[in-house]
């Protein structure tokens, strides 16, 4: 009894993102979709989609990658940020029991992108909650995509390891990555690691066609200083990597008010000293 007690206690570490959860058998990751199963840790997303539709690309948000298009875009449930202003937080903050989910195997979701073509779909877009927590969809859609001559889109925070970061750049043709706020501070308050972000980012770029978006949240991503050290940071990467700065409103657990449209254009001029395409969202 005693050996089986221990071997139950023993914790196993994810190695997906930053968080590095140790879990004992049966335990759930803080991103609420990898399980301790059988001395490993799993999906338990795979296949369990919460969100489908087809939207126009400019939605990820991509204003440079096949514009004037559309995209089937799915979710499933969980994040391994923890984002207090959240926009999707009801499926991002989910787990497995607590969200509905329809099941749709990689080869039927790529049948089903394929049979939208007609209404200007492009490809399929892993976006709405995290995508990367559940990297092994992604991975394996992606591949039968690229074999129909889809196009295959991430919409990530980018808080993933480096080698399954290398098992999805030959499978990714377009990234939108969040870069939450530009210091580990920023970074720290909501969860998520800094270094990690700025490396996916970097190591996208080298890959593919990669755009990124920072929503602009009061007291958090809206300090000019910042502000300039990320478009340079971007920019030495490369100057025509598109930024998207977001203007924020309040939901989940914030409550201040909307970004001022003052402080919003504010920014978008001293990133342009840098960049050479700087677009302002969600106004």
């Amino acid at each position: 009894m005693s050996a089986n007690k221990n071997d139950a206690q023993t914790k196993i570490s994810c190695q997906v993102c930053p968080r590095h959860c140790r879990l004992k058998e049966g335990d759930i990751g803080f991103c609420g979709a990898r399980q301790a199963k059988g001395g490993q840790v799993i999906s338990i997303s795979y296949n369990r989609i919460t969100a489908i539709g087809l939207d126009p690309i400019e939605k990820k948000p991509l204003s440079f990658f096949r514009p004037g298009e559309k995209i089937l875009s799915v979710g499933s449930f969980g994040c391994n940020m923890n984002c207090y202003f959240c926009q999707n937080f009801d499926i991002a903050r989910a787990g497995k029991d607590s969200v509905p989910t329809r099941y749709i195997a990689p080869v039927e979701l790529v049948g089903l992108a394929l049979s939208l073509k007609d209404q200007g779909n492009c490809g399929i877009a892993f976006t709405y909650n995290e995508p990367l927590i559940g990297y092994e969809y992604v991975r394996d859609t992606a591949a039968i995509a690229r074999e129909n001559n889809l196009e295959t889109v991430v919409v990530t925070n980018g808080q993933l390891a480096t080698d399954f970061l290398d098992e999805l750049l030959p499978l990714i043709t377009a990234w939108n990555i969040d870069l939450k706020a530009f210091s580990e501070k920023g970074y720290h308050k909501l969860g998520g690691d800094f270094a990690t972000t700025k490396k996916t980012i970097e190591r996208a770029a080298a890959h593919a066609h990669v755009e990124v978006t920072t929503l602009i949240v009061p007291g958090l991503s809206d300090n000019p200083d910042e502000m300039k050290a990320e478009a340079e940071f971007l920019a030495a990467i490369d100057r025509s990597l598109p930024l998207h700065l977001s203007r924020y409103f309040p939901s989940y657990h914030s409550s201040e008010a909307a970004t001022d449209m003052q402080v919003l254009r504010m920014l978008r001029d001293i990133a342009a000293q840098a960049l050479d395409h700087v677009i302002l969202g969600n106004v």
